[in-house]
């Protein structure tokens, strides 16, 4: 009795030095790591900080770690008058480092720049955080999810990686495309080295490799997610590809073409070039967008100013074309016509699709759709992303070799642009259908907004036809496609654009629970839900609150 009572009390005092010691831990900024097991738990050794700083002398033959420094919990810092509205993050180590550092083409100094965060309440999860645009920047690694609502994966306990993929510049700067190692990097290789060194890095800082690695991005992140499924299926449990730039090359063609087809019916400046902002009035735009609607939007058995039953739409913009001159209520035929091109995207010759066809959606009458393929320059100038974005990496990284002065106003053959942008579309372009080793293990959630301006969700959908083709079942079990009414690239638009693809991936990985349905709601319009279904399923209207995702059903 006597015996038991002592032990009590020594358990108790050793229970309240432990508490006083964390307490002193936290305040000088080094809270010890927990961890989810007691293997990992045993492996830890020293306290972060010091654990963290340590990673500084971890580089090896061909990588150089330039810093590594323990980040408090607090707001992300870095946008200006906006202290407070970043996301809150946990106490993490910061590692950032350059694998390959070399001189390339021109003395331009290349090499594969990454950012690593580990935070030191980890779940024992790796996140590879795709990029944007051109990339050339490693942007925070904080694992922003697109579309979600919820906390960056940082935050959720998450291990997260980005990088720039090889090169450094601004999101629309391809010259890095002069060097012939700086498009391999780009296209792939700097995701498997970035991968490899990231997971080493982790074994490092705690003491075991992750229990599971996940791949999200959007756009040439949902590009990236796709090619790590293709070209390192055995990296990944989890992959989310969100609105993908896949046929990389053949969107850049598509970019290029459009400019050359809406210069037909632009005016011009008095410098002869076109005027692409004027080509269409924000009126005319709206105009379609409400044909459109009156055409499609019940098909799903709702009127409801979203189109989901997209595969039955048969909308064609020849009905608004004017009977006499042109007013507020049609378009010319010129404008008719261009519209039609644009919408079926460039063909060969012999009529197959290079890029295209987009289907006809709300997102027409928005600014992003403007942006896209007519800008807002009112003069010659153009600012649009086709003329932008668009003409540049198809001068520089696309073609092969770079052609920097390429017109896209004079005349060119598209089966001729084909053959010249093959070279880099075969390591750049993320669409082999085959995925055999990937679905023997892993899953992946593919998504795209159906008012997309850049990506055409038929392009994803004759991909997603393909793997299932060459994968079989196995493929169908691994891989599942949502598309989203009315929403514009990687979210925005009249849709229900925000839903939590990372919870679901992670559900399917580690839970076995396929994504059936997912629930989304929408930023403009508040209190309203739909599902998101798997594809060829759509959504229809089965009765009651039609504000209610819980009125509807995904159907064949």
């Amino acid at each position: 009795m006597h015996e038991g009572i002592t032990s009590g009390a020594a358990a108790s005092r050793r229970r309240n030095w432990l508490r006083r010691a964390s307490v002193a831990i936290i305040l000088a900024g080094m809270v010890a790591a927990p961890a989810e097991t007691a293997a990992q738990q045993s492996s830890i050794k020293v306290a972060p900080a010091p654990r963290c700083s340590a990673l500084l002398k971890q580089g090896r033959g061909g990588v150089v770690i330039q810093s590594a420094e323990l980040v408090p919990a607090g707001r992300l810092p870095g946008r200006p008058g906006a202290a407070d509205a970043g996301p809150l993050l946990p106490v993490h180590c910061k590692v950032r480092g350059v694998i390959d550092p070399r001189t390339g083409f021109g003395g331009r100094p290349f090499g594969t720049g990454f950012e690593l965060r580990l935070p030191v309440a980890w779940n024992g999860r790796f996140l590879f955080q795709g990029g944007g645009g051109l990339d050339g920047q490693a942007m925070p690694a904080v694992g922003n999810v697109a579309n979600s609502t919820g906390e960056p994966a940082l935050a959720r306990g998450f291990a997260v990686v980005s990088t720039d993929s090889g090169h450094s510049g601004s999101l629309v700067d391809a010259t890095f495309g002069l060097d012939q190692q700086a498009r391999t990097d780009y296209a792939y290789n700097a995701l498997d080295k970035v991968t490899a060194e990231a997971k080493r890095i982790i074994g490092e800082f705690y003491g075991s490799p992750p229990k599971k690695s996940y791949f999200l991005g959007c756009s040439n992140g949902g590009r990236q997610a796709l090619m790590a499924s293709q070209r390192l299926p055995l990296q990944f449990d989890g992959i989310v590809a969100g609105d993908p730039a896949m046929r990389f090359s053949r969107i850049a063609l598509g970019e290029v073409w459009n400019m050359h087809v809406v210069a037909r019916i632009a005016p011009r400046d008095a410098d002869g070039r076109p005027i692409y902002s004027k080509a269409f009035s924000d009126g005319d735009l709206k105009l379609v967008r409400q044909a459109a609607l009156r055409r499609c939007d019940a098909l799903d058995n709702l009127a409801d100013g979203m189109i989901n039953d997209w595969q039955h739409c048969d909308f064609d913009p020849a009905e608004l074309t004017c009977k006499a001159g042109k007013t507020d209520q049609c378009l010319t035929s010129g404008q008719v016509g261009v519209l039609r091109e644009l919408f079926e995207g460039p063909r060969t010759a012999g009529g197959g699709h290079i890029y295209g066809p987009f289907t006809y959606d709300t997102g027409i009458a928005s600014s992003a759709w403007r942006g896209m393929r007519l800008g807002t320059s009112e003069t010659g100038q153009a600012n649009s992303a086709d003329a932008t974005l668009g003409l540049g990496q198809f001068r520089y990284y696309q073609l092969t070799p770079p052609d920097p002065n390429f017109d896209p106003l004079m005349p060119f053959d598209n089966d001729e642009m084909l053959d010249r942008i093959r070279y880099t579309g075969g390591i750049g372009d993320a669409d082999s259908p085959l995925l055999s080793t990937f679905a023997l293990s892993g899953k992946m959630i593919l998504y795209n907004g159906m008012a997309d301006q850049g990506m055409a969700t038929a392009m994803i959908v004759d991909w997603y036809n393909k793997m299932l083709a060459a994968t079989g079942q196995p493929g169908a079990d691994a891989v599942r496609l949502f598309t989203v009414p009315g929403m514009l690239h990687c979210g925005g638009g009249e849709a229900t654009d925000q839903f939590e693809m990372l919870d679901a991936i992670v559900d399917w990985v580690e839970k076995g629970t396929a994504p059936d349905r997912i629930v989304a709601t929408s930023k403009t319009m508040p209190g309203l839900s739909r599902p998101l279904c798997p594809y060829p399923k759509v959504a229809r209207y089965s009765g009651g609150d039609p504000k209610s995702a819980a009125s509807f059903r995904c159907t064949a």
